[in-house]
């Protein structure tokens, strides 16, 4: 389960144990006489023709042998493949930035709270006003700094919300402490050799724009989906043209410009840009739940040209409305920027009928329970918003569909390790399924790795599926 532990303050989370329960298992090869296991059909890296692969798997002379995941190998028998996502992406064990003493989380004896060590930092931070914060950082800063509009709203912001962050953190943390799933120990010297590269480059948003220069699709004549079987193929212009599905039990592997990406078990996609969103559509089906995790605009990434942006005029054409079904849950991740916090209440969700329900939180800590990043710090906080909402519409099926279901609390918080791989958000399944019906239909917009269950739309969506992000297990 990756929620660790629920409060009233929130959720702690393990994002590893959620993408390691999502069954990454190729089951559709068999194992054969001499031990080793091949595949029933040929993986080609020159294009997108092969969904399943082959590892050759060390028999034993003593009965039966134990291939990864725990599968029993036998002649003629259907053996699996288990993978696991690389942990050393998980293994934050110091933060980014290291914070003053009284902005640490965990100090001294699990029983004895922060607030018995900095009642009077505490007491200071409740009584005094905006204006005083202000002096005190600039004090701390020794430099003369003057705010433009843009840091004054997100130190408002910050003020409103600091005390509801740091006090349930605190609570999470110690939580994951006292269970284990947190240690309070100093950063260990990781002597594993991580010769992964941080950023794979598989060209998936170059491929988006390639496809443009494909030859026109017929729509009449071509298929909203293409369902992944055994022995089948696929060529590129499919990939790119139509929602590819996974509706088996076992994971697979698409092949795609020389790269291999897992596809987990019961998961769709549609691998396009804005501008092709039309396959989707014609996928005929309408979702309970949405997450969009839109490339806000911002100068950051203006000037590291990491990925391309939207501007908000884009991002509202959107068809979300064409996309969701009646009541559907609607949550948005935010960066921190307030001009990008209002577009989306004031603007972008009254223009998708959706009504604004909550605002949440993503805590990132590291292993040991402490901020990746000093809770106060005015150049990136330790956190990030989701904005919850729902589309507004007939009220009788909303009611039917409300029914026995929580509703949205507010000021909630998901606190978890962050993965070291540049915007890779937590999942949202296991926190949201206490105020959805079980069996909805859920999507993702803007996604870069897929899950079971949903179906997942963007120009990098096979992002974090790449192969090399993971392991194969072998016998023990």
């Amino acid at each position: 389960m990756s929620v660790v532990h629920r409060l009233t303050a929130g959720w702690l989370v393990d994002h590893l144990s959620f993408i390691n329960q999502c069954g990454y298992e190729i089951c559709d090869s068999f194992a054969h006489p001499g031990g080793v296991t091949h595949n029933t059909s040929v993986t080609s890296t020159e294009d997108c023709r092969s969904i399943s692969a082959f590892a050759a798997i060390p028999s034993s002379s003593n009965g039966p042998s134990y291939g990864p995941g725990g599968a029993i190998e036998t002649e003629g028998k259907r053996a699996k493949m288990r993978y696991v996502f690389r942990e050393e992406f998980f293994d934050i064990s110091k933060p980014h930035i290291a914070a003053a003493p009284e902005e640490q989380l965990c100090q001294g004896c699990p029983e004895v709270s922060m607030f018995d060590f900095f009642s009077p930092f505490i007491s200071l931070w409740n009584d005094m006003d905006l204006v005083c914060w202000f002096l005190l950082i600039l004090q701390k800063r020794k430099r003369k700094y003057v705010f433009n509009q843009g840091e004054l709203d997100a130190l408002e912001y910050h003020s409103k919300v600091r005390k509801l962050i740091w006090e349930g953190t605190l609570h999470l943390v110690q939580e994951g402490l006292k269970s284990g799933f947190l240690h309070r120990t100093t950063a260990k010297l990781n002597c594993r050799k991580n010769n992964v590269p941080q950023h794979i480059v598989c060209g998936l948003a170059e491929l988006c724009d390639m496809a443009k220069q494909f030859p026109a699709v017929n729509e009449s004549d071509h298929r909203a989906v293409h369902v992944l079987e055994e022995e089948t193929s696929s060529t590129e212009q499919d990939l790119l043209s139509c929602v590819m599905e996974n509706s088996s039990n076992c994971a697979k592997i698409i092949v795609l410009m020389g790269q291999k990406y897992l596809m987990p078990p019961k998961s769709s996609f549609l691998l396009s840009d804005i501008s092709c969103l039309q396959p989707l559509l014609n996928y005929k089906k309408k979702y309970d739940v949405i997450v969009l995790d839109p490339p806000w605009e911002n100068k950051s990434v203006k000037r590291s040209n990491r990925y391309s942006h939207l501007s908000s005029w884009q991002i509202k054409q959107i068809p979300v409305p064409a996309l969701a079904a009646p009541n559907c849950l609607v949550v948005t991740w935010v960066t921190n920027r307030q001009k990008h916090l209002r577009f989306v209440k004031d603007e972008l969700y009254p223009h998708w009928s959706v009504k604004t329900l909550a605002e949440w939180h993503w805590v990132k800590i590291t292993t040991s329970g402490e901020f990746v990043l000093p809770l106060d710090s005015l150049h990136k906080k330790p956190y990030e918003v989701l904005i919850l909402g729902r589309v507004q519409g007939d009220v009788e099926e909303a009611l039917r569909k409300s029914e026995g279901v929580l509703p949205i609390p507010e000021h909630q918080l998901i606190v978890s390790i962050p993965c070291s791989l540049h915007s890779h958000k937590p999942p949202l399944a296991a926190v949201l399924a206490e105020f959805i019906k079980p069996d909805v239909e859920c999507l993702e917009l803007f996604a870069r790795n897929l899950q079971p269950g949903w179906t997942s739309w963007g120009n990098e969506v096979l992002k974090f599926q790449h192969i090399d992000y993971f392991t194969l297990l072998q016998n023990e």
